[in-house]
């Protein structure tokens, strides 16, 4: 009797040649790549790899540029051509919705996204505005003066601000710092235009995102599926490259090292990623290749869809282990290249010409070769890819929005929060009210600005004028009150998330210690 299952414990099924053809769980990790021309499937192919990992209990990241991938979130409506080819693989059809939280940068079809500027630090600020080896020191200078001032850079007007103070204290700073020159910080102000003029500014601020929230389960352990709509942000390259830098370097950072688990942490896929790769500067590639090599051992995946292996740097490309390959066709000599490079990446199969195959495929068919238990690649194989149980295609934006209502974070970054930082303390300074802005602190001093309110934990007496902010916004926290069923209200969620960010911006161990431990009592 045959022991081949659709349904193997441990495995994802991706489609069916002689026999099912499966991704191992333990060897998602291994990363991967969907490739093939436009309208072959390949976004198809994506969506039922994401609903297997959910299924599986690993959380999902996925950026969707056509706005198709969307249809994750909602029950498939059993078409003719996904129920025949059900029945052609020998599988059940049942229609199923995944647990999905869709996120944008814009803050439009989404949860918005926000990183502050000192959580990114000058060194990938630097990056993101390709700036030389001179003004990355001028940058670092700046950051460096606003830390010893207790002046706060949280959003670009505050980074805006910092460099004009700088450039108006140059000669007492240039004693200190060497050479600030008021050129070079133009130079940087104009990289920041740039940045600006493509939607920065919805990006940097706060409340700033704990990246936690995107590797999550739901309460039937199934992984959540965080779209992310990328649609316009890949019309802004400076600005897709900032979140990804930032986002890709915070994956690395917070995530412990892990080996190769049972089953992958989290997996990233980047759908078109000929985009990303077409527009992206130099920092990205080197960032992008250096994340693919190292950021396996933290149980993190990376998966990318595009429309030929030539469109993913040899770098990257040698990385992905899991793969499959959809239609080609050979109309042109660069056609034919890529042809020719789809087929020299598989591990040949003696009973068909890899090449010719390529560009015979139908639209649902494709050349799958899966990393085996043992760590090599199967023998590629001819195949007739799994339909998705959810729908194919774009949802409406009543759709879209009954599910942002109704999400798990709901209410948690919807609304921006300007604190008083670097601009304003500046621009009090400037105005002759120094004296009335409580040092470090970003706040009006006053009787009660060091004091947490009734029934709130004491502060500890170190950090000053920081402490005296966590203080008096932590007893807010505290006696605004936890709804019956013990979770916290949307202002809480709100309020929590600014202390995080808060914690993170000024980077202070007692000011993250005692954030952390008062938030750990609330929420229990």
């Amino acid at each position: 009797m045959s022991t081949d299952t659709w349904d193997m414990p441990g495995t994802i099924l991706v489609g069916k040649s002689a026999t099912f053809e499966r991704l191992t769980l333990s060897l998602g990790n291994r990363h991967g790549l969907v490739t093939g021309a436009t309208g072959t499937g390949k976004t198809v192919t994506l969506q039922k790899l994401a609903e297997g990992f959910s299924n599986a209990g690993v959380p999902v990241i996925a950026a969707d540029v056509k706005g198709d991938l969307a249809g994750i979130a909602m029950a498939g409506d059993g078409r003719a051509a996904l129920t025949q080819r059900a029945a052609a693989i020998g599988i059940p059809y049942e229609p199923d919705r995944f647990p999905t939280v869709f996120w944008d940068v814009f803050g439009q079809q989404g949860h918005p996204i926000r990183a502050t500027i000192a959580e990114m630090g000058p060194l990938l600020v630097a990056r993101l505005l390709e700036l030389n080896a001179v003004q990355e020191g001028v940058l670092n200078v700046a950051f460096k003066v606003a830390d010893e001032q207790g002046l706060l850079l949280l959003d670009l007007k505050d980074l805006r601000s910092m460099l004009q103070y700088i450039s108006e204290h140059a000669a007492e700073l240039t004693k200190s710092y060497g050479n600030v020159a008021p050129a070079t910080i133009g130079t940087i102000q104009r990289q920041l235009l740039v940045l600006e003029a493509q939607g920065a500014t919805s990006f940097l601020g706060e409340p700033a995102l704990d990246i936690m929230d995107f590797i999550a389960t739901d309460r039937d352990g199934r992984g959540i599926v965080n779209i992310l709509a990328a649609d316009k942000l890949v019309r802004s390259p400076r600005l897709y490259a900032t979140f990804l830098l930032w986002f890709l370097s915070e994956l690395f950072q917070q995530l412990p090292e892990v080996g190769d688990p049972e089953k992958p942490k989290l997996v990233f896929f980047f759908d078109e990623a000929h985009l990303l790769f077409d527009n992206a500067p130099k920092s990205l590639m080197d960032a992008i290749e250096q994340v693919v090599r190292l950021i396996r051992s933290k149980g993190v995946g990376v998966y990318f869809v595009t429309q030929n292996p030539l469109d993913v740097p040899d770098t990257v490309l040698g990385q992905l282990s899991n793969r499959v390959q959809h239609a080609l066709r050979a109309f042109t000599p660069r056609d034919q290249r890529a042809v020719k490079a789809a087929a020299d990446t598989f591990r040949q199969n003696p009973a068909f010409d890899t090449a010719s195959v390529i560009t015979q495929l139908a639209v649902g068919e494709a050349l799958v070769s899966m990393l085996q238990k043992d760590g090599t690649p199967e023998i590629v194989q001819r195949s007739l890819i799994a339909p998705p149980a959810s729908r194919v295609g774009p949802i409406t934006p009543a759709e879209r929005q009954a599910i942002i209502d109704n999400g798990p974070i709901t209410g948690k970054y919807d609304t921006a929060i300007d604190r008083d930082s670097a601009f304003e303390m500046l621009k009090a300074r400037a105005e002759g009210r120094a004296a009335s802005v409580a040092p470090g602190s970003g706040q009006p001093s006053s009787p009660q600005a060091n004091v947490p309110q009734a029934g709130a934990p004491q502060a500890a007496s170190q950090g000053g004028g920081l402490l005296g902010e966590v203080g008096g916004a932590l007893g807010r926290l505290w006696n605004s009150g936890a709804s019956s069923r013990g979770r916290l209200s949307t202002g809480q969620m709100v309020m929590r998330s600014a202390l995080q960010s808060m914690a993170r911006s000024v980077g202070t161990q007692v000011a993250r210690e005692i954030i952390r431990g008062v938030l750990g009592g609330i929420q229990k």
